[in-house]
């Protein structure tokens, strides 16, 4: 018992203690950090060419370091989901000062778009690209049902029921998400552009991901079984329609008849 409590009391105990404690603390990171497996699959010429794409378009406005500007938020550790989702629709680069980025025509091929995102991935840990598994559609019923609930859940205030979008305050909007990608819709979950909310793995999963995508397209392609669509808007449209084309039909049938009786 002298022996073991001595080999306790050794000097250099404490620093073995320190080195394991550092040890697991580096591990968990390394394997809870969601960016590192985009950073560790990109190639370091993928990466250079990336930050010569950015210091070309983007370092106006996001500073030559991407730290940020009067002109631009910081992108230090906005990871490469947030690069792929802003640039692949298009919303960047801004094309003028407004409240809300609007998705335009694409500037840039899907290699330099993820050059771009493999630089700015290499800043800081960020959300990663989601995997391919979840960059497609499901057709399973029984999934777009449950996207159907949880996109009227977490969803259905801002961008409307179906999906076909909304108003929101000072200039802002929620966008129609009929036509968007799987991909891109897991994107903006996972990062929040705009002023949309974060839905991390942890609120989220990345199959109910899927499953919300899935079901936002089925939306869109599904014929409206009611007739006229009418933008999908709810009340605010059919009560329109009912104004404008039956009261008017009714006052028009109320002129012609007073018109036959005089």
């Amino acid at each position: 018992m002298k022996a073991l409590a001595a080999r306790r009391r050794h000097p250099l105990g404490g620093v073995v203690v320190m080195l394991l404690a550092l040890l697991v603390v580096g591990g968990a990171y390394s394997v809870l950090t969601p960016s590192t497996a985009s950073a560790a699959a990109a190639s370091t010429e993928d990466v250079q060419a990336g930050r010569e794409l950015f210091l070309a378009n983007c370092s106006n406005c996001h500073g030559l370091q991407a730290q940020g500007t009067e002109f631009g938020p910081t992108l230090i550790g906005v990871g490469a989901a947030s690069v792929d989702f802003q640039v692949g629709t298009g919303r960047m680069p801004l094309s003028a000062n407004m409240p809300q980025a609007m998705d335009k025509p694409v500037q840039f091929s899907d290699q330099q778009i993820a050059q771009m995102a493999a630089y700015v991935a290499t800043l800081a840990p960020g959300p990663a690209i989601p995997p391919e598994e979840f960059q497609s559609f499901t057709d399973d019923p029984e999934r777009i049902s449950k996207g159907n609930e949880l996109f009227r859940t977490n969803c259905a205030m801002c961008h409307n029921v179906v999906g076909a979008g909304g108003a929101l305050t000072r200039g802002k909007w929620a966008p129609n998400l009929q036509d968007v990608s799987a991909k891109h819709v897991y994107e903006a979950m996972l990062t929040g552009p705009q002023s949309m909310p974060v839905f991390n793995d942890a609120n989220i999963t990345p199959e109910e991901k899927q499953d919300i995508a899935s079901y936002l397209h089925f939306a869109g392609t599904e014929p409206s079984p009611g007739g006229l669509s009418l933008g999908s808007l709810g009340p605010v449209s059919e009560g329109l329609f009912v104004w404008v084309a039956g009261i008017g039909a009714l006052i028009g049938c109320a002129i012609w008849l007073g018109a036959r009786a005089s």
